[in-house]
């Protein structure tokens, strides 16, 4: 699951506002899609260049993370190189794209949502944001720290 980072949470939540404000969605379309917006607020690449960058190798965000090589010099590896210096995992690329995390989940008390109803993602969007920004303030807090072993 993603680091809880403050650059993490505000791309999630300006990404949620975007689709709220009626960004043109279309989940088929790489640039278009859940992962695709997300990645539209990190780079501020369009829905068509990110499609294109897509291209240079096969597979949806979910496969497209897996075969992840920071070195390759693809564009696709690029756009996830800036997903994850923000905080998530490969495995949430999946997660993301087909709106699946247990947690974020049980956060809406839901079982599943449609992935490809904009509201859905909107909704899943603000509820990770805040679940992230939660455990954030609660690693920031003295108190949850681990406190150090004695010196023997």
């Amino acid at each position: 699951m993603a680091r809880p980072t403050r650059e993490l949470i505000t791309a999630l939540r300006g990404t949620a506002l975007r689709l709220a404000e009626g960004a043109h969605y279309k989940w088929s379309h790489f640039g278009q899609c859940n992962c695709g917006h997300l990645a539209q607020t990190v780079t501020q690449l369009s829905a068509k260049e990110l499609q294109e960058a897509a291209f240079k190798r096969a597979g949806d965000w979910k496969e497209q993370a897996l075969d992840y090589c920071p070195t390759s010099g693809l564009p696709v590896d690029y756009v996830l190189t800036r997903l994850f210096e923000l905080g998530l995992a490969p495995e949430d690329m999946g997660h993301l794209e087909r709106l699946t995390d247990d947690r974020v989940l049980r956060r809406l008390g839901v079982q599943s949502l449609i992935y490809t109803r904009r509201d859905h993602v909107i909704s899943y969007l603000q509820t990770w944001a805040d679940w992230l920004e939660e455990r954030l303030v609660a690693s920031d807090r003295p108190e949850d720290r681990e406190l150090p072993l004695a010196a023997e």
